[in-house]
Order: structure tokens, then C-alpha cells, then sequence
């Protein structure tokens, strides 16, 4: 049906309840905003005490495959979302013919598969690095003659945090790669190694009457694969900015994508942007939102996909935003039972019992009144090593301090 003719109504109102797949911390912080709206919550995830069940109304205990589970859950919802990707596109098919689930299977599909994703971002217009797909040694042999060296093969399917990833310098690395990794028809994608000087990211929400709220992009830092860091707003041009939210928003309306979508980019030194990859859900590096906007990226996801009026993404002040991951556990127990936790310091606690050393166990968001002050008092805390003068360099460096001196001098 038209936008136009269609009557813009809530999908659920307040009381009614929200059915979340997975029970990680970004469900934990979608029920934390949705309470606050007067929505109750049921969570489906095999773990017993996840992050999502300490807070919801109902907690089911089951795999994700698990059919029968994933029907009995529906039956305790008027709506359902999920939280992550690692969900199986069957049961999403099988649970969206019986109750809301405005998501939808096929964007789940989409996001899962790297080709799959390249080429949806291809069919919206935005740039990516060249790319191939790559079946065996031989395929694999021959994208990479086609693309030069260095490439990044990836897995189509499965892998975060850098896992799944080779990094070929040449094809002596090719001796290197697990002797069974093309077994059992496994399928890859090879891609042009892009020499970037920054990553950025926008999440952007779009609701199911099709109004669309971008908020403002972040600089993310990493290490070890892992996200370290995202500073807000990201210390880069406004043409940059200005073209990062388009393409989020040209990706979304693409996709039709109903709920959030987190677009990640590189920023090539000469100021071009690719565009890497997509998450279907709220984003590690919009956490900083929960503190530093008019409206949370989990709010907005509860509105989004409920019906509601998207709220302002206004940004009312700078901020920087840092994981806690299981090997800096210890030392934030010790600042925290100690009294000695900064004031500047929001604190944002999972719930995850066992401190693994690269799980990420909660976060911390430093709000300030410029960007540099921020990462100074973030590095006060002094739970995470410091910044490298490279990680330095890619926050200071730039046109947004040369623009930023020009309008303080």
C-alpha cells in the first residue's frame, strides 16, 4: 500500500510485549528503553542468566533452531524482534507468518552472507573495495591475480571481531590458510585490501511507515579486531559526514530496512569513502547514544519497528564511548568497589558472569564539552592501556581540528 494511503497507527502500545530473539546486552538495553515506554518483554536465548533475561518480564531457555521453543515464544508476544544476527533465518520465516516481526527474514538473510551483502550494496549505489567470490584454491588463486595483492579473504557466513578473516600479502600466504577451508563446499569473498586511514560508522533508523533518523556518524578505534573505541561526533569534514548519512540512509531505503541498520565505512585519506559492512540492529558503536542524544539508538529501534514517531538524534554533547572487555574487569572491579571511579564516567554494567578476556562485559561513555577532552578524561580512568600515537594520530589528524581552530581562533 502507498505511504500515503497507509494510516499511520502504533503496531503495539504500551503494556503489550515485545518479543526479543537472543538475550545479549543489546537486548538488555532495547528492554531498559522499552520499559521506560511502558512495553513488557519476553527473551528467547540458550543462555539461563543472559544480560536479556536479568531484565525481562519472561525468559525462555532454548537454542535458536529450536522450533518448538520459538512458537511458544510467540505465543507470549504481541511482536518480535531480534538482537543479533546469529539467528536462523528458518525459524524467523516460520515465527514472522504468526506475529508481527517488522525485521523481517529476508534482511536477515542478506546481512548473514557477506556476497550476498556486497552485492545489495552494489544494487543501492554506494561504493565498496572490489571484490570476488571464491569457492577453492584455485578461484582463490586466480581473484587475487585479478584484484593484486594485499586481499582480504573472509568467510560468507559466521565471523566477527576479525574471525574468519586472512590477511594475503602474497601468495605465499597461501601456504598459511587451514588445509580443510575449502571443505564441505564452503564459499568465500576476496577483497582489494583498502589502505584507509579512518573507520566510521552510522546507524540509521527507518520505521515501518518509512520515516527515516540518522544519527550522527563515529570515529571507531580498534584492537585486536575488537572495538576499542567510537568518538562522537567523528573528528572529520562536514562533506565526509555529509555524505556518510546519505549513503546509510540511500542503504536503508534499498534494503527497506525497518528497525536500525549500522553502516561501517572506510575513509580513504584523499576523502573518499567504502562502505564495509552492514549490522541489522543497533551497533557497539552507537552505545554512545544512550548518553549523548535526544533519543538512544535502542529507543529508536523500539520506536522504529512499534510505529511510533522517530525521535530526535540531536546530539547534545560530545562524547567517547570505550568497552570493558573480561581482561579489564578486574582492574574496573577494583576502581568501583574502591570509590575511585571518576564522576565523568557513565557505566554501563552487562551482567555476564564469566570475564572472558575478549567479551565485552560493559562499557563506559565519557561526555565533555569538546572531543579532546573527552579521550583525556577517558584516559583518566586507566583501565585500558593508552592510546598509541597512531590511535592518536587518527583522532587528531584531520580537517574537523584545522576547521575547529579556524572557528575557536
Amino acid at each position: 500500500m502507498p505511504e500515503k494511503n497507509r494510516k499511520r497507527q502504533a503496531l503495539i502500545v504500551p503494556g503489550q510485549t515485545i518479543g526479543i530473539l537472543g538475550g545479549g546486552q543489546l537486548g538488555r538495553m532495547m528492554i531498559i528503553e522499552g520499559r521506560k515506554m511502558g512495553y513488557r518483554f519476553v527473551t528467547l536465548d540458550p543462555g539461563v542468566d543472559c544480560p536479556g533475561a536479568q531484565v525481562a518480564d519472561r525468559h525462555i531457555v532454548a537454542a535458536y533452531d529450536d522450533l518448538r521453543a520459538a512458537r511458544q515464544f510467540a505465543d507470549q508476544c504481541d511482536l518480535i524482534v531480534y538482537e543479533f544476527e546469529n539467528i536462523h533465518p528458518e525459524v524467523v520465516e516460520v515465527l514472522e507468518k504468526i506475529k508481527p516481526l517488522p525485521q523481517g527474514s529476508r534482511l536477515l538473510k542478506t546481512t548473514q552472507h557477506r556476497l550476498k551483502e556486497k552485492k545489495a550494496l552494489q544494487e543501492a549505489g554506494v561504493p565498496v573495495a572490489p571484490f570476488r567470490e571464491v569457492n577453492d584454491y584455485s578461484g582463490l588463486e586466480e581473484a587475487m591475480g585479478l584484484l593484486g595483492v594485499p586481499t582480504v579473504l573472509k568467510t560468507t557466513t559466521g565471523g566477527y571481531d576479525g574471525k574468519g578473516q586472512w590477511i594475503l600479502q602474497s601468495k605465499v600466504d597461501l601456504r598459511q590458510l587451514p588445509s580443510e577451508l575449502f571443505k564441505a563446499g564452503r564459499q568465500f569473498v576476496l577483497e582489494k585490501f583498502v589502505p584507509f586511514e579512518k573507520e566510521i560508522s552510522v546507524v540509521v533508523a527507518r520505521s515501518v511507515y518509512g520515516e527515516m533518523a540518522v544519527f550522527p556518524p563515529a570515529l571507531n578505534l580498534h584492537r585486536n579486531h575488537i572495538l576499542h573505541m567510537s568518538i562522537s561526533p567523528a573528528p572529520i569534514s562536514g562533506q565526509v559526514i555529509e555524505q556518510a548519512e546519505q549513503w546509510a540512509k540511500q542503504i536503508a531505503e534499498s534494503l527497506q530496512i525497518v528497525g536500525l541498520i549500522a553502516v561501517e565505512m572506510f575513509l580513504m585519506p584523499d576523502g573518499r569513502l567504502f562502505v564495509n559492512e552492514l549490522a541489522p540492529r543497533p551497533h557497539n558503536s552507537g552505545h554512545y547514544t544512550f548518553d549523548s542524544c535526544l533519543t538512544s539508538q535502542f529507543e529508536q529501534f523500539i520506536r522504529a519497528v512499534a510505529g511510533l514517531a522517530l525521535g530526535p538524534t540531536t546530539q547534545i554533547s560530545p562524547a567517547v564511548m570505550v568497552n570493558i572487555l573480561g581482561k579489564h574487569a578486574s582492574a574496573f572491579h577494583e576502581l568501583f568497589s574502591g570509590s575511585r571511579l571518576p564522576g565523568f564516567a557513565k557505566v554501563h554494567w552487562y551482567g555476564k558472569k564469566e570475564a572472558k578476556p575478549g567479551r565485552k562485559m560493559g562499557h563506559v561513555t565519557v561526555l565533555a564539552d569538546s572531543i579532546t577532552q573527552a579521550v583525556g578524561w577517558a584516559e583518566e580512568i586507566g583501565i585500558w592501556t593508552s592510546l598509541t600515537e597512531q590511535e592518536k594520530k587518527i583522532i587528531y589528524n584531520g580537517d574537523y581540528f584545522k576547521r575547529k581552530k579556524v572557528e575557536t581562533s
